[in-house]
């Protein structure tokens, strides 16, 4: 290994910066894009290798748990190999995982790559933020932020249509071939122009104690939600293993992390109510509408008739009005309360959830739009301030790792969340399909189907459809009553937080 470089003061200015901001901001969208675009393609990837739509959202979670996995290494691996050659290192296996992603023609095949894109992408985001800040001035953080904050903000409305137009027009396969391009250019700017800012070499350990057995424990727990539905939960013994394992694992993981005096997870700074509260209505919030961006464009899909090109439409909304919203929060940030703004927010989610209680099948797009629209007003009321709640409530010393902290569970919770929505959704659908069909008089349904011109088979055929598809709408409407009541939840367990200590600066968790 080449000797430690001298920590670089100088920062870009001219063209160079220019096109080095775009390097990065592409990167940072392409990561925060592929969170969405497979959302709505996930019927199409099931169908294409031949498994169930609920097996299909595993291409979903895989990466999610990747991702949060990778988050507490990004520090040791950027002191280790530098900034600039970590980033560029993460987007060569980001390119190669999207394009094993595209190939793949099993279930296995995808979930592997898929967690190794994850792994890759992990990194990204964290380090085009801390990248984007030292080839700006000084006085120019601030746009350096929100350029990475647009990116973060705007990719959510881009992915479900992207990945609905590219599905229906194209094939499922280009969700992740569309990758490829963005990779090289940002990999080829990132290699002529970000060379004068890369960090100081230095020595570091990584605690391979403690990541070791939080590898194991969310590997065992993630497994468990993903093959317990399919497998009678606990009456399998696989199952149960491996819910010993999560259990042992995760207390064992916590023992460690709170004595190690380098833990690879700082769990100590939960010992602040401000930060354990923030992180946990954080947690509880985005699980709860990371399942609704999941289980809706699979609803319109596969009982509605829709598109993915028209789900993606339908969903994206929810990003269009949070831009909008976004500059006021950030204007109101500095007068009012946080706990004020975070608690509306999640309230306003909860209200908007509640919407979508009384959707049927025979729901009209804007019946099914509205609510999305109405919906991305809350999130930057949530998002902004409750970093700043939670960051603010540590000491400065402490902000980095409560930064990682907030992250990984961040990521955690909406993976964990779907596989256990996703099994909720289809107990319910049978249970509702159960009820409607004991009170369903089928011979008189057939005999006045028979009446208009249908045969035995077709008038059948159309009651177990129609059946099938209010089935799914009552589960659906359950799932988010129980998903309003999570946010209105969230919502009240914030104000258990004191104001933070103090203000936290831009990019003082980078």
């Amino acid at each position: 290994m080449s000797s430690p470089q001298a920590q670089p003061t100088t920062t870009l200015s001219g063209a160079p910066l220019l096109f080095a901001a775009l390097a990065l901001a592409l990167s940072n969208f392409m990561v925060v894009l592929d969170t969405t675009i497979a959302n709505v393609s996930v019927p199409h990837i099931a169908g294409g290798i031949g498994v169930s739509p609920d097996q299909g959202t595993w291409i979903i979670t895989s990466y999610s748990v990747a991702e949060a996995v990778c988050v507490p290494l990004t520090g040791f691996l950027t002191a280790r190999f530098g900034s600039v050659r970590l980033f560029i290192g993460a987007l060569i296996g980001f390119a190669i995982f999207s394009m094993l992603c595209g190939v793949s023609t099993t279930l296995g095949e995808i979930v592997i790559f898929r967690l190794g894109q994850g792994f890759c992408g992990g990194p990204l985001m964290p380090l085009t933020q801390t990248l984007l800040m030292r080839i700006f001035p000084k006085e120019r953080h601030g746009q350096a932020l929100a350029l990475w904050s647009m990116t973060t903000v705007t990719a959510p409305i881009f992915g479900p249509i992207l990945g609905g137009i590219l599905s229906d027009d194209w094939s499922w396969h280009w969700i992740f071939f569309i990758n490829l391009p963005v990779a090289v250019g940002c990999m080829a700017g990132a290699h002529l122009l970000l060379r004068p800012v890369e960090t100081a070499l230095r020595p570091a350990r990584i605690d391979r104690v403690g990541l070791g057995l939080m590898v194991l424990w969310i590997a065992a727990l993630q497994i468990m939600l993903d093959l317990g539905h399919d497998r009678d939960w606990f009456h399998n013994s696989f199952i149960v293993v491996l819910a010993v394992i999560a259990v042992i694992g995760f207390a064992l993981f916590c023992a460690w992390e709170f004595t190690e005096a380098q833990p690879a997870v700082d769990l100590r700074v939960f010992r602040h109510r401000g930060f354990a509260a923030s992180v946990i209505a954080l947690g509880f919030a985005f699980g709860t509408y990371f399942t609704s961006a999941v289980l809706i464009p699979q609803w319109l899909q596969r009982n509605l008739g829709y598109t993915a090109t028209w789900a993606g439409y339908a969903t994206a909304f929810t990003g269009v009005t949070a831009v909008i919203a976004s500059p006021i929060v950030g204007k109101l940030s500095a007068k009012v309360d946080p706990r004020k703004l975070v608690s509306f927010g999640i309230l306003w989610l909860g209200v908007t959830t509640l919407l979508r209680v009384h959707w049927n099948s025979s729901a009209d797009f804007w019946s099914l739009a509205l609510p999305q629209l109405l919906q991305g007003v809350g999130m930057p009321f949530f998002f902004i301030p409750i970093t700043s709640l939670g960051l603010g409530a540590v000491k400065d010393d402490e902000i980095a790792s409560a930064a990682g902290l907030m992250s990984f569970l961040r990521t955690m919770s909406g993976a964990i969340a779907t596989s256990i929505a996703t099994t909720a959704w289809d107990d319910d659908t049978r249970v509702a399909r159960s009820e409607l069909v004991s009170k369903l008089q089928t011979g008189d349904a057939t005999a006045s189907l028979q009446s208009h011109g249908f045969g035995v088979e077709q008038a059948r055929g159309l009651i177990e459809q129609l059946v099938n598809n209010e089935a799914t709408a009552l589960a659906t409407n359950h799932i988010f009553l129980v998903s309003g009541i999570v946010f209105f939840f969230a919502a009240a367990l914030i104000w258990v937080a004191p104001k933070p200590m103090h203000k936290v600066g831009p990019g003082a968790a980078h």
